[in-house]
């Protein structure tokens, strides 16, 4: 059959990826100072960091609405048989309530809540489409995919939390004293949610190298085939020390590398990673 997977753009996939895979991409609005901005086409991460470090407030981040999921369904649904598209947690936006209202009108489309942020969500879409190339009718790939969510573990490790602080998520006081003590907090996404898992403490590339081994240190229970580690701007030294610690715990297919887009960079700032995966059942 012939079919089309898409997604929000805070799946932050690639664009190697989303070419590879044939995917389609809708960005979610971001509003700093007086404009308003396409995710991933008018404006990125760097973009957000440099107007913050001049003095600018955070930016802010709204979801896809109803009248541009009516325009990308309305169109694919005549050129395809049937459509997927898979939207960030409900938890985290009402794109997945925008997205399921305006695909009502069209019986070959269908919109699943991938339960996640990031590429957690990616590694949904990612299942998405090989169910599709595979040959699954849409109907038992969405089945699938509801099941799947249970088993992403994404997470991140922040090595600052002045992004934190700006966007009211935690005190003055909170980050002066995870400055003094050189703490890195570490978020984990459970049942659609993001909280604090973990507290490092050290240089940031020793708080990486023990956060990776919580994560993947002796588990057998991982879908080998791919894993990603996304940031949202570290240094090269940092990536290469993630992919080594990841290496040395499990023998992954596929490492992917991606830079996380502006809704993941907005709300944590520079100098985050994370590895994502998933379970098998």
């Amino acid at each position: 059959m012939n079919y089309k997977i898409t997604a929000d753009s805070t799946c932050d996939l690639s664009p190697e990826l989303l070419e590879q895979y044939g995917l389609g991409l809708t960005p979610l609005y971001v509003q700093l100072g007086e404009k308003t901005y396409r995710d991933g086409e008018d404006i990125f991460p760097d973009d957000i960091y440099e107007h913050v470090a001049n003095g600018g407030e955070l930016a802010a981040t709204a979801a896809v609405n109803l009248a541009d999921y009516v325009r990308l369904f309305s169109d694919l649904s005549r050129k395809y048989d049937f459509v997927i598209h898979i939207c960030i947690s409900s938890d985290f936006s009402c794109c997945y309530q925008n997205a399921s209202l305006a695909a009502a009108e069209y019986p070959n489309v269908y919109v699943v809540d991938s339960r996640n942020l990031s590429t957690g969500h990616g590694l949904v879409v990612l299942e998405a489409e090989r169910c599709a190339r595979e040959g699954m009718e849409p109907q038992e790939i969405v089945s699938y995919l509801q099941v799947l969510t249970e088993q992403v573990d994404a997470s991140f490790i922040l090595s600052r939390l002045e992004y934190m602080k700006k966007g009211g998520r935690c005190s003055s006081v909170a980050v002066l004293g995870a400055n003094l003590l050189r703490l890195r907090p570490a978020i984990e996404v459970t049942d659609g949610k993001m909280h604090v898992c973990k507290k490092y403490r050290g240089t940031f590339e020793a708080c990486v190298k023990a956060y990776i081994a919580d994560r993947l240190q002796g588990k057998e229970d991982l879908n080998l085939r791919r894993v990603f580690i996304t940031h949202s701007g570290v240094s090269e030294e940092i990536i290469e020390t993630a992919k080594e610690a990841v290496r040395q715990y499990q023998n992954f297919e596929e490492i992917c590398v991606t830079r996380a887009g502006c809704t993941v960079s907005s709300h944590c700032g520079p100098g985050t990673i994370g590895v994502l995966f998933l379970h098998e059942r």
